[in-house]
């Protein structure tokens, strides 16, 4: 990971735990997550901001997009996991 990545505010982490969590449970690639989810759930603005100024995601009103570095960045957080099972 870059250095900008390890200054990253948890909160802006909780979005690739998300992302991390439905791509491990579905098993299917999560390339975007919904900005709300009707659930009562929504990603945090400040976090939104911070990670589009990194550049690891791309958003609207509804969806937040991982770009090419985000989605590395969500791969190292579910590699992290992962390593952290077998440990």
């Amino acid at each position: 990971m870059a250095d900008q990545d390890s200054n990253i505010s948890d909160r802006a982490l909780a979005v690739f735990a998300f992302a991390a969590y439905h791509e491990l449970e579905s098993g299917q690639a999560v390339r975007s997550v919904a900005r709300q989810d009707g659930a009562g759930h929504q990603a945090d603005d400040a976090a939104v901001s911070e990670l589009q100024a990194l550049g690891h995601i791309e958003t609207d009103e509804d969806f937040i997009r991982f770009t090419p570095t985000g989605e590395r960045l969500k791969q190292t957080v579910i590699d992290a996991l992962r390593q952290a099972v077998i440990s």
